[in-house]
């Protein structure tokens, strides 16, 4: 059986490399949801305070701890600060929202969710705030704080023992090399957009050389963001593409799963989702098999460069990734 973890950067910590994704997970089901999951045997949950579901997420982990299925210190709870809260006089007022929402103690791993300072919103404006500042926005807003200063707040989060390792989410190479320059702790994980149209080859053994972890979200493609941008309309759903089903077909497995196989064949840690235990169940099998030299090669052919989760491409006016 194949590592199921990695080892992250200065605390040692075992992060799983299959976890649990909550993004897109309304409120009213996320309890039943996270529940479900840690019973089928996640042990890493994904939030974000942009998902605005972390009180539901919470309560799911507390009713599994509850009910013995799982102690604290058997999961791995991941979140994220939000854009607007970059500024150092709101990363720890956001960070205590986050973490009473949660309903726990410490987070084991709390991410920058993108390098882009938005101008602040009070939370009790509005929670989580979005990409606007108001409704009657129609163009997003910046603010004057530097990431060196919110790194520093993310780093007072470790030294106050309420976060064990600190990291950050759709940086890319420039972005983390001046984080190196001034950071004291270094970030443990990067998480990014990965799936066969989008393999980022490059940008992951750059960040893997100097010890930070990858994580992929999107694993699936284009299904999640059918609804958001023409791209994901567009393109060819992975689950349904000729060259994944081909593969399954030949393993016996679905073609999510070898998805998922791809990237953490790669090193790479996952946080599929799914409200369908059977789902659940597939998407965390991933260990007992692998796939072939040849297979990951047919799957590496599918890279297009297609990127899905674009700022630009919401009407955000924000070429992040140009």
């Amino acid at each position: 059986m194949s590592q199921q973890h990695v080892v992250l950067n200065r605390t040692g910590d075992k992060m799983p490399l299959v976890g649990f994704g909550t993004w897109k997970v309304q409120s009213d089901q996320a309890e039943d949801v996270i529940y479900d999951a840690i019973k089928v045997g996640y042990r890493l949950i994904d939030d974000a305070c942009d998902y605005g579901n972390e009180q539901a997420v919470g309560k799911g982990i507390a009713r599994a701890i509850k009910e013995g299925i799982v102690k604290r210190e058997d999961l791995f709870v991941v979140t994220k600060l939000w854009n607007t809260y970059h500024s150092k006089d709101h990363v720890q007022e956001a960070f205590n929202r986050q973490l009473k929402d949660l309903g726990l103690d410490y987070i084991d791993l709390y991410l920058i969710h993108f390098p882009v300072p938005l101008k602040y919103v009070p939370l009790d404006k509005a929670y989580p705030p979005g990409w606007y500042q108001s409704e009657q926005a129609t163009k997003v807003e910046y603010e004057r704080s530097p990431i060196h200063e919110c790194w520093r707040e993310m780093e007072k989060l470790v030294d106050s023992g309420k976060v064990r390792n600190i990291g950050v989410s759709n940086f890319n190479v420039q972005s983390m090399l001046d984080l190196f320059t001034y950071c004291k702790y270094k970030p443990a994980t990067l998480q990014i957009e990965i799936h066969p149209y989008l393999p980022q080859k490059r940008l992951v053994e750059w960040v893997t050389s100097h010890d930070v972890h990858i994580t992929a979200y999107s694993s699936f493609g284009p299904v999640s963001y059918e609804d958001l941008t023409d791209d994901g309309r567009k393109a060819k759903p992975l689950l349904q593409h000729d060259t994944i089903k081909s593969i399954a077909n030949k393993k016996g497995k679905d073609p999510g799963q070898i998805l998922l196989r791809w990237a953490i064949q790669r090193g790479i840690a996952v946080i599929p989702k799914s409200t369908h235990v059977e789902r659940m169940k597939t998407n965390h099998d991933l260990f007992s098999w692998e796939l072939t030299d040849e297979e990951n090669k047919e799957l590496d052919k599918l890279s297009q460069g297609l990127r899905f989760n674009n700022p630009d491409s919401y009407g955000f006016d924000l070429p992040l990734f140009a």
